[in-house]
């Protein structure tokens, strides 16, 4: 008994998965490439002969070879996201603030050439995976902001967490291997720690009536403020530290 031909939107599906699998196939045999040789040794040529295809494939795939390597990125930021854990309600939002940079330098130096490549181009911070990694972190900052721990701005502490981590990785891969100290991580996440956070929380209460005691009793000390504002700062406060 003969099978049974696909119809038109199984055969689309099926051409679809195929098309996909070789896809992933021509990413995975540049990553070997470029971990062995360097981003010089990813050549459209040596891809399609590591991946089994002819070159002008890699052309319908990718465009060209800045679309294959942007593609090659983009596989490492999922890649580096499927390494996050998320702990919504941590014991210690400090220590997870310093799990989650040694994950992010951790990656770095087990994936040197892929790392290389994902951070140097301004311009794939457009990645979704890139995006949904900030999300993560920027899910840690405020965290660390409704517990009070915050001592810089949400945005700031983000940009300076996120910059010290890829500036120890990119540090520490341009060293010689007999210069790289593990003491140059420890003091540049502690150092981060220090910039971005308090050594204790400013808000003893974590929510919002906690933050609104806090700045009811600080609101006194001020001077930014107009009489008539501090009126009515200080009665909203009041509603929301009643909430609490």
């Amino acid at each position: 008994m003969s099978p049974r031909p696909l119809s038109g939107s199984s055969a689309a599906d099926a051409a679809a998965v195929g098309r996909e699998q070789t896809r992933q196939r021509v990413i995975e045999a540049a990553i070997d490439l470029l971990t062995r040789g360097g981003r010089d040794a990813v050549t459209t040529r040596a891809v399609a002969e590591g991946a089994g295809l002819q070159p002008p494939a890699i052309y319908r795939l990718f465009g060209d070879k800045d679309g294959l390597l942007d593609a090659v990125a983009e596989h490492g930021f999922a890649t580096f996201l499927a390494t996050k854990h998320v702990d919504p309600d941590p014991r210690d939002p400090i220590e997870d603030l310093r799990a989650g940079w040694n994950v992010a330098v951790e990656f770095g130096l087990a994936n040197p050439a892929l790392y290389t490549l994902m951070y140097s181009e301004p311009t794939r911070a457009t990645s979704a995976a890139f995006k949904a990694g900030m999300e993560i972190l920027m899910g840690r900052v405020r965290r660390l902001a409704a517990g009070g721990w915050l001592r810089v701005d949400e945005e700031l502490a983000a940009q300076i967490i996120h910059a010290t981590a890829r500036g120890a990785v990119l540090t520490w891969l341009s060293l010689p291997e007999d210069r790289r100290s593990p003491a140059l991580l420890t003091t540049l996440r502690e150092a981060m720690v220090a910039a971005v956070t308090n050594q204790q929380p400013a808000v003893q209460d974590a929510g919002p009536a906690g933050a609104a005691r806090a700045l009811h009793a600080a609101l006194p000390e001020q001077t930014t403020l107009s009489g008539a504002e501090q009126y009515l700062l200080r009665e909203w406060l009041d509603r929301l530290a009643a909430d609490g």
